[in-house]
């Protein structure tokens, strides 16, 4: 293992997060790096979470965030742009390693230019060619020097292809406390009523709270109807969600619901519940290692679910059932995620005391089984990489 004592002059790092989950990954991977090389210049394009590690983002990672096949085509242009000019840059600049973190359709093609001409390049989380898109394999091939996975069984796809790879946990493993603190999140957000709790998460980015939002309040206002005493909270990732979602409240008459609605702080929200519904996404895993039962729902425009339903290989989309091998959880997608199916699974999760044990059970074995120190580790790889380049 190569060591800072090994690499002389400063170092550089390059790395892209596009998106939110993204910007906390490569947070914990920098505070890591922090350690092993505390001179090193970090910079490419990144959140909140990645500036407080000393990055620099060259542009505002709210430029980049945009999900679906279809929704990404009014800002191509922009986005293909600011591709072009960071390689651009990195290529006159010749960092040490470049990492793309998650968001593939933007860093795979970058990594495949930088690895041309010579620069390392390091993915980490690997696309979910496991789920659907597993031509991809031919370009990870081409664009990967090293792949970071954060899920176990990932090694041995990308050993077969061979894509040298670590498997360093996951994060959010190691974020998120073995046993929820219930009662202490509940304080902290100021939920002091008697009623259960239901966490109500649409999704982060715009599109999905466009897709998600009036079906989530419909059923939340069924849900009330069978038990007036319960609480609801939704928090938003940002304040034009929040916006967004207040206007929806007004426009559908929700009000009455009295649902908190909170800037941030979504691990207190899943902490505080009983149950959640959640969009699907990295959330549902989130709401798994909190150890809460949940309802997992998407919708897409019909074209892009169209393409994504037929290059699926698994049945599952939610990430706690695909790492069960199993529905532990419902999936409601598309036409099936009307407001009556979402609150009588919601329903189900909130009154079946056993399925509630059960699922307590697995997501206690789900979360120590993802347990690692990720951020040394990823650190640790990403150090090798670069000692490997000079020896």
């Amino acid at each position: 293992m190569a060591s800072s004592a090994d690499i002389t002059r400063r170092q550089s790092i390059a790395l892209v997060a596009g998106e939110s989950s993204g910007d906390l990954l490569g947070s914990r991977l920098l505070a890591g790096v922090r350690e092993r090389l505390p001179q090193a210049r970090l910079h490419g394009i990144g959140g909140e979470h990645m500036a407080a590690q000393g990055f620099t983002s060259h542009w505002p990672m709210d430029k980049l965030t945009v999900r679906g096949l279809f929704e990404v085509i009014p800002r191509y242009r922009e986005i293909k742009g600011i591709q072009e000019a960071l390689r651009d840059k990195l290529l006159a600049d010749r960092p040490d390693a470049f990492v793309g973190v998650d968001y593939p359709g933007f860093n795979l093609g970058l990594e495949e230019q930088l690895k041309k001409a010579g620069i390392p390049t390091i993915h980490f989380i690997g696309p979910q060619i496991w789920a659907w898109r597993g031509w991809r394999i031919k370009k990870i091939q081409r664009a990967v020097s090293h792949m970071l996975v954060i899920f176990p069984f990932e090694e041995s796809i990308y050993r077969k292809a061979g894509v040298p790879v670590t498997y360093v946990g996951h994060p959010l493993a190691e974020v998120i406390p073995l046993q929820p603190d219930t009662a202490g999140a509940r304080q902290r957000l100021g939920l002091t009523g008697p009623g259960r709790v239901v966490a109500i998460l649409p999704g982060s980015r715009m599109s999905e709270l466009k897709q998600n939002s009036e079906g989530f309040l419909a059923a939340a206002r069924l849900l009330r109807q069978r038990d007036p005493q319960l609480q609801f909270v939704t928090p938003m990732a940002g304040d034009h969600q929040m916006a967004f979602f207040q206007e929806q409240i007004r426009q559908g008459g929700y009000e009455d619901l009295d649902i908190q609605v909170i800037r941030g702080q979504s691990h207190s929200a899943m902490e505080a519940s009983d149950a959640v519904l959640v969009a699907s996404g990295t959330a549902s895993l989130e709401v798994a290692l909190y150890k809460k039962p949940m309802v997992i729902s998407y919708k897409v425009n019909w074209a892009s679910y169209q393409i994504m339903r037929h290059m699926a290989y698994q049945p599952w989309v939610g990430l706690p059932n695909i790492l069960a091998r199993d529905f532990l959880v419902p999936e409601l997608l598309q036409h099936q995620a009307t407001p009556t199916a979402l609150a009588d699974a919601m329903w189900h999760q909130l009154e079946d005391h056993a399925h509630q044990q059960r699922l307590l059970r697995r997501f206690a074995d789900m979360h120590h089984a993802l347990l690692r120190d990720t951020s040394r580790e990823s650190a640790n790889a990403v150090c090798e990489v670069i000692g490997a380049r000079r020896r």
